[in-house]
């Protein structure tokens, strides 16, 4: 990108009448000391001073035991100037004994200070107490306190620069496995962002922002939304923009949709790329140092990879709808032969989808669910239709011709590859199959019959007799379900048969909306 381009940005964002520009953090330092000309003398040294751009707050203690309160309610402070002899020679010590151990802080730069240097050999404290350094009273002229500033803020820096870095690869590694999941996007969009908020030792605001595309060319997108936050900001997620960040941001990112690409602004970074189907993302980081050339490479590398990442996963989610937009074309087709099955597939498969709701099923599995009892009747493609549409009664002949469609299912989709047929295959194998032993065609009993089967089972029977058919009409909705509750134990899993009558609501909705609705529209 061009330094005109730059310009132009900057220009657009402007210095905005009455928006307050960000400030950053301060390093938060912990005075312990039980002398008030200590804590007068230190805060003449350390007033104003600057650390790696950053300003100092002092926190005053006058004593040990005030020093681990204070730690315990503010565990976020980077360094601690601790007396060695306050309220006893050793409460120093202890203080810093509870703060490691008890408080479990191991991140706070603690530095001991000491006008009686015998009390606490310097070799043995160190040692024993995981102090970062000690000094003298004496020795820590205004000078010295300067360096020590720089040289202990920098330690802890690099030490949270670290740790983050550390989260941001286990949420990578945790949404690695399952890359393609929208819920696992998130994780490793966030883990992303985390190790790279570490990397330039940016600021709490670390976004991705999501833009829905303009209905023109020549419009700009009013809906963005934060995809994924890191830090702070996650709890921003899925929030529009305007309620949840500054004035000066929500400026920042709009800013960013008119130029594709990177723009490095002063103590913040903009980028926008585009999805395949025409959505724009938005990253913004804030940083409280300058972006070196460094910096700079590292978030344009970020940029790219995920933004093919999210090409991808947009890709893949179009590839999933394919399939089951597929599924359901199919199933309906085997509607189409059979007058009275009109609408029969979308019920079941809605049916089975409430009672893996309400087993605590994850999205995941629920639309596996739903999909494959779709398919339960795929075989009764190759029954004749003399036989299908029979308004009469079965012969023993015609009944097992019929009984035969549960193996044409097999055959058609039992050796096929994938988690979906597989499930399919699953489901059109048993959901004949009854839980006292006497279903077909291989007399499973109990839970030798698989869930999907079991639930697929259910919500199967349910529609068949609380809908008309060409051999019966609808039974009396009251008599349906007196049916399924004393086929309880006997055609069906009693506490799959507990779990459907609990979770009638929106099954009665279903079968309203998918048969009764529909049946007055077409009368």
């Amino acid at each position: 990108m061009s330094e005109d381009n730059d310009e132009l940005i900057l220009a657009d964002e402007g210095d905005l009448p009455g928006i307050p520009q960000p400030e950053s953090t301060p390093w938060k330092i912990l005075i312990v000391d039980d002398e008030e000309e200590i804590h007068r003398v230190t805060r003449l040294t350390l007033g104003g001073m600057r650390v790696h751009n950053r300003e100092i707050k002092m926190i005053h203690a006058y004593s040990g035991r005030e020093s681990v309160e204070i730690m315990r309610q503010q565990p976020d402070i980077a360094m601690v100037l601790m007396d060695v002899v306050m309220e006893d020679e050793h409460a120093g010590l202890q203080a810093v004994q509870k703060i490691r151990e008890e408080l479990g802080n191991s991140d706070v730069r603690l530095i001991l200070r000491t006008g009686q240097p015998g009390q606490a050999p310097e070799l043995e404290v160190v040692t024993r107490y995981d102090i970062n350094d000690y000094k003298e009273k004496t020795e820590l002229t205004s000078k010295k306190m300067h360096t020590l500033m720089h040289t202990s803020l920098g330690h802890y820096r690099e030490l949270m620069a670290l740790k983050q870095n550390r989260e941001g690869l286990a949420k990578i590694i945790d949404a690695s496995a399952n890359i393609f999941e929208s819920r696992s996007m998130k994780i490793f969009a966030r883990g992303v962002l985390e190790q790279l908020k570490a990397l330039l030792y940016a600021g709490n605001d670390a976004l991705l922002v999501k833009a829905l595309a303009a209905r023109s060319s020549t419009e700009t997108p009013n809906d963005l939304t934060i995809t994924v936050g890191a830090g702070d900001a996650e709890l921003k997620e899925d929030q529009p923009i305007e309620q949840v960040l500054p004035k000066y941001v929500v400026q920042r990112i709009r800013n960013a949709l008119k130029v594709e690409g990177p723009h490095f602004g002063d103590g913040f970074f903009t980028a926008r790329f585009s999805t395949v189907n025409g959505h724009h993302q938005i990253v913004y980081l804030s940083s409280d140092n300058e972006f070196s050339v460094a910096d700079r490479q590292l978030v344009e590398l970020f940029c790219r990879n995920v933004g093919i990442a999210f090409d991808n996963q947009m890709l893949h989610q179009e590839v999933l709808e394919s399939q089951h937009k597929l599924v359901m074309l199919l199933s309906a087709a085997v509607e189409e032969r059979s007058v009275e099955l009109c609408n029969h597939v979308r019920r079941v498969s809605e049916y089975a989808s409430v009672m893996g709701h309400a087993l605590g099923f994850d999205d995941k599995f629920k639309e596996i669910l739903g999909l494959s009892a779709a398919l339960h009747d795929i075989g009764k493609i190759g029954i004749p239709d003399d036989i299908l549409n029979k308004p009469g009664k079965f012969t023993p002949a015609e009944r097992a011709e019929m009984e035969t469609h549960v193996i044409r299912g097999i055959s058609i989709i039992g050796k096929q590859s994938g988690e979906l047929l597989n499930s399919a295959a699953t489901v059109v194998a048993t959901h004949h199959e009854r839980w006292d032993g006497t279903g077909y065609p291989e007399q499973l009993a109990g839970e030798d019959i698989p869930l999907l089967g079991r639930i697929t089972a259910i919500a199967d029977v349910f529609d068949a007799l609380s809908t008309d058919r060409v051999y019966k009409s609808a039974w009396p909705m009251d008599e349906v379900i007196d049916y399924i509750r004393h086929q309880a134990g006997k055609q069906f899993d009693p506490h799959l048969v507990e779990v459907f009558l609990n979770n009638l609501d929106p099954i009665l909705e279903i079968h309203r909306r998918w048969y009764l609705d529909i049946g007055t529209q077409a009368a």
